[in-house]
């Protein structure tokens, strides 16, 4: 989740101009930075940043088949992608946006269920500043708030209260 800009790189995002742009603008421009969100999956009753999942490559969605269909896992786990974005302002970095994203996981029958567009409009709700946590249950919540706090306790310190309040139990 750290900011660490490499010298003599240009930063690469995804490009959202749109292809009829008739401007030529230069690289980069028109495009998100996704170098300050980071999942942190929730699983097992553990909270871990897992960079993976950026790819739908987490620890716990590696060689899963997912579906769209709740029926087709019955026998799954509940577990939580949580969007985290960090922001600056004058005093420092503080996390500025965490959204929830649900899936459930059943590791025998190598099958899982998730709705990629909701992760996909969660992960780009956090990246707008929002803060989207009425799902997560009390246990979720102590588990990611002691991660962010552990993560970096100043940036906790810094965070709106709003996040405070989404993650008091």
């Amino acid at each position: 989740m750290e900011n660490k800009e490499q010298v003599g790189k240009k930063q690469i995002a995804l490009n959202i101009v749109s292809g009829k742009s008739k401007h030529k603008i230069g690289f980069g421009a028109g495009s998100i930075d996704l170098n300050n969100i980071s999942p942190v999956i929730i699983d097992r009753g553990t909270a871990t940043i897992d960079i993976g999942a950026m790819h739908a490559k987490s620890k716990p969605e590696r060689r899963i088949r997912f579906s769209t269909n709740r029926e087709d896992v019955p026998n799954g786990r509940q577990v939580w992608i949580v969007w985290v974005a960090v922001d600056r302002d004058e005093s420092g970095q503080y996390y500025a946006g965490a959204t929830a994203s649900e899936m459930w996981i059943d590791e025998e029958a190598r099958r899982g269920w998730k709705i990629l567009a909701d992760h996909v409009n969660r992960m780009d709700a956090a990246l707008k500043r929002k803060f989207m946590l009425d799902e997560l249950g009390a246990e979720e919540k102590k588990l990611l708030k002691d991660l962010l706090v552990s993560h970096n306790e100043e940036w906790w310190d810094r965070s709106p209260e709003e996040l405070k309040q989404a993650l008091d139990v």
